[in-house]
């Protein structure tokens, strides 16, 4: 095993972390924050159903993009990392971070309007949707540099 396969090897174990972690906050922390939210507020537990449809439905871009970041990982031990395939993943990565951003940044003003005193949800929004733009965006540089790239083994190829 060389060196950058050890380093995706990590790299893919820290994923399947990041997507045991999101399972767990999805089905264990999420339900009881919902359920101590609703009991605390009575005057908003209508939103309880609500809250929990948009965090799952946030949940899965979050989920895509983690198999994405898989498939990436892999493209790369495989030798393909200047492939169509590896700007495809980018791309799709890219997609799915923004798509965690827009759902939160929404469902964070939909709290702000509906609570005024929502303070955790918006900080907490706040943080991700922060997160997930900061990963389109580098999602977005390295999907540029890796076309560039292509094209230029591409023209490269053609060449010899």
């Amino acid at each position: 095993m060389n060196a950058t396969q050890r380093s995706t090897l990590f790299l893919k174990i820290a994923l399947l972390a990041m997507g045991l972690a999101g399972l767990a906050l999805c089905l264990l922390w999420l339900p009881g924050v919902a359920a101590d939210t609703a009991e605390t507020n009575p005057q908003t537990a209508y939103l309880r159903v609500p809250f929990l449809i948009c965090a799952y439905v946030a949940a899965i871009p979050y989920f895509l993009a983690l198999v994405q970041a898989y498939r990436l990982l892999t493209y790369i031990d495989g030798d393909q990392a200047f492939s169509t395939l590896s700007v495809r993943a980018l791309l799709a990565i890219k997609r799915c971070a923004v798509t965690v951003s827009v759902l939160l940044a929404a469902g964070t003003l939909f709290a702000v309007l509906v609570e005024s005193g929502a303070t955790g949800v918006v900080r907490l929004g706040c943080i991700v949707v922060l997160a997930s733009s900061v990963i389109a965006t580098f999602a977005a540089v390295l999907q540029r540099l890796l076309q560039e790239a292509v094209a230029i083994k591409s023209e490269h190829d053609l060449t010899v």
